[in-house]
């Protein structure tokens, strides 16, 4: 009985008299369950608990799943058409119409509509130069070119870029819009193809210069806010060094497609 706890239950008559109580009838003893563990008082986890940790998860972006790089075509036509006028009239910073959301979408597309009509072109103007042989045969080989001169200046060069401004200090860098404002400086050598076809390469040479003063002079606008943020000197470095390889970008153009 000492190892054990017990009930009292007592009845009380309907008067409510305890004095006339027979507590050889009417007191009974009860196992407790004193010594019985406490019931588990812990609640369930909560939903929300788990929602949050599926959204971490699910916000989570890995190299080899699709929404990594989903998040790089987050724009819609209306507003590539947008950016691709204010490459061709510019009228205010280009990274301030990014406004933050730089995209790959415009570049991309810009870039494979260049490549493609450089090749024709490009074989256009190869035949009307080679008019009055017996036979003419174009090759792809130009399309590789085309694709491998674009496709490299603007993928490759930007990075480059980039990576020189953070080994100088520039906080402002981003590989992404260095990206999106070499893919849409693209944008002037589609009209320039397609007028450059011509036999007479002076009229073809002074066609790519346009294209190359109205694209470097977008670069140069773009760029100066934010490669002013490194040193004077090697701001001015940095600048020479974009004219210097867009100048080249052009030179290639000019001669492999339209000389």
């Amino acid at each position: 009985m000492a190892n054990r706890g017990y009930d009292v239950v007592v009845d009380v008559d309907a008067e409510g008299d305890l004095g006339h109580t027979d507590l050889q009838e009417d007191l009974e003893f009860h196992s407790s369950n004193f010594d019985d563990p406490p019931p588990n008082n812990k609640l369930p986890p909560s939903n929300n608990a788990n929602s949050s940790s599926n959204d971490r998860l699910s916000s989570k972006r890995y190299l080899w799943s699709l929404s990594f790089y989903a998040q790089f075509f987050d724009v819609d036509t209306a507003e590539v058409l947008r950016r691709c006028r204010t490459a061709l009239y510019p009228r205010a910073n280009f990274l301030d119409v990014l406004d933050g959301n730089p995209d790959l979408y415009g570049p991309f597309w810009i870039a494979t509509t260049v490549t493609f009509i450089l090749f024709i072109t490009g074989t256009i103007s190869q035949y009307l130069a080679s008019k009055g042989e017996d036979h003419f045969g174009y090759s792809f080989r130009l399309l590789s070119g085309a694709s491998g001169l674009v496709y490299g200046y603007t993928g490759v060069i930007p990075v480059v870029l980039w990576g020189l401004l953070k080994w100088f200090g520039s906080e402002g860098a981003n590989v992404l819009e260095c990206w999106a404002l070499y893919g849409y400086a693209n944008l002037i050598w589609i009209p320039v193809a397609l007028i450059s076809w011509s036999p007479i390469t002076i009229l073809n040479l002074v066609f790519v210069g346009v294209g190359l003063g109205v694209s470097g002079l977008f670069l140069v606008r773009n760029l100066y806010p934010v490669v002013s943020a490194v040193d004077q000197k090697t701001s001015k470095v940095l600048l020479i060094v974009v004219m210097a390889l867009h100048a080249g970008y052009a030179i290639a153009i000019a001669f492999l497609f339209f000389s």
